[in-house]
């Protein structure tokens, strides 16, 4: 087949990159095959397709904030042999994300639990879902100036728009009674709407000391374990081993 401008033109005026890329070798392939039409229509319509969800799985990618891409496969098993393996494939497959459960990771630091959260959360935007990334110092100072400039209620719907929300290193450092004021309103706005991962070097026990109330660590935690996946992480920090390996 040859090449046809008047054809292109109309491909690209409906954004279809990938008719205009291949119709010609789709064409002559299905000439030679003697294909029907509606079979070569399929075989570009297929490549569209394909195009256009690498494209929204990029985009997710991009707009997640991911400090830095992390995968399952790139996570070193054997450190932490008491982690559920099978339990955390099972969840890369997606299934909480529609049902908006919780993740929670708790361990000490250096011990891959931002790792898991980050490769979750890619699995999650490979799927073709929105997805967003925190620290827990920058989401409570993100909220805490929304609060400031009025923007808060307006914030809170934008979060519910995405499939997960991730909340990384809770407990590193202290919150300000509003600061855990509006991390709690936080978790009660996406809870049941929105999935969520969180991850952290305090034990639940432990929690009041960070949120300074008794009365709304009990709520937040009832929440956040209502229906949550919890990860234990025991073992020795990863940066300490490879220290004394040094040495």
């Amino acid at each position: 087949m040859t090449n046809n401008p008047a054809l292109e033109i109309a491909l690209r005026h409906l954004k279809l990159p990938a008719f205009v890329q291949h119709y010609e070798r789709f064409a002559d392939d299905a000439a030679c095959a003697n294909l029907s039409y509606d079979r070569y229509l399929q075989a570009l319509a297929d490549q569209e397709v394909s195009r256009r969800e690498v494209v929204r799985q990029r985009r997710c990618l991009q707009h997640a904030g991911f400090p830095v891409l992390k995968t399952l496969a790139d996570f070193d098993w054997h450190v932490i042999p008491q982690l559920n393996r099978a339990q955390i494939l099972e969840l890369a497959q997606g299934a909480y994300l529609s049902r908006a459960e919780t993740i929670i990771l708790v361990g000490n630091p250096g011990l891959g639990k931002t790792h898991i959260a980050t490769a979750l959360g890619v699995a999650a935007a490979h799927q073709g879902h929105q997805v967003r990334f925190f620290t827990a110092a920058g989401l409570t100072a993100d909220l805490i100036q929304a609060q400031t400039e009025h923007r808060l209620t307006k914030v809170l719907a934008q979060l519910l728009k995405y499939r997960l929300l991730i909340v990384d290193e809770l407990g590193f450092l202290p919150l300000s009674p509003s600061g855990a004021q509006l991390l709690f309103q936080f978790c009660s706005t996406i809870h049941e709407r929105v999935a969520l991962i969180v991850t952290t070097n305090l034990r639940f026990t432990d929690w009041t000391q960070l949120f300074g109330s008794e009365s709304l660590t009990a709520a937040l935690l009832d929440r956040l374990t209502a229906r949550a996946h919890i990860l234990e992480f025991v073992g020795e920090s990863y940066r300490l081993r490879q220290r004394k390996q040094r040495k």
